[in-house]
C-alpha cells in the first residue's frame, strides 16, 4: 500500500543567524527573545516553518512574525530560544533547510 505524503508548499536553504531585540517586529508584536518565532524577506507573517540545523541535524518549529534577515546568504533570523534549540546560539550563524507547514 502507498502512503501519500503532504506537498511541501515552500523550502529554502541557506544561512541563519539570530537576534534579540525588546522593539517591535514588523507585524507589530513585541519582539520575545524566549518565543519561537523568526524573520524571513517573504513569507507571511504567521507561517509555521520546520527548521533544521544542517550542521548537527537539531530541528525547531518557528513561526515568521519579522522580516529580514538583510544580509547576503542568509534567510532566516532566528529567536535566541529557537538557536539555542538549534544548537548555534554560541556561534551566532549556521546553516539551515527550512520548509513551511500546513
Amino acid at each position: 500500500m502507498l502512503a501519500l505524503l503532504p506537498a511541501i508548499a515552500y523550502a529554502q536553504c541557506g544561512g541563519a543567524s539570530w537576534y534579540a531585540l525588546t522593539s517591535k517586529t514588523a507585524s507589530g508584536e513585541r519582539m520575545n527573545p524566549a518565543a519561537f518565532t523568526a524573520a524571513h524577506r517573504s513569507l507571511p507573517f504567521g507561517t509555521k516553518v520546520k527548521v533544521i540545523n544542517r550542521r548537527n541535524g537539531q530541528a525547531v518549529t518557528v513561526r515568521i512574525n519579522d522580516r529580514g534577515p538583510f544580509v547576503k546568504g542568509r534567510i532566516l533570523d532566528l529567536s535566541k530560544a529557537a538557536a539555542e534549540k538549534l544548537g548555534f546560539l554560541r556561534a551566532g550563524l549556521t546553516q539551515v533547510c527550512l520548509e513551511a507547514l500546513d
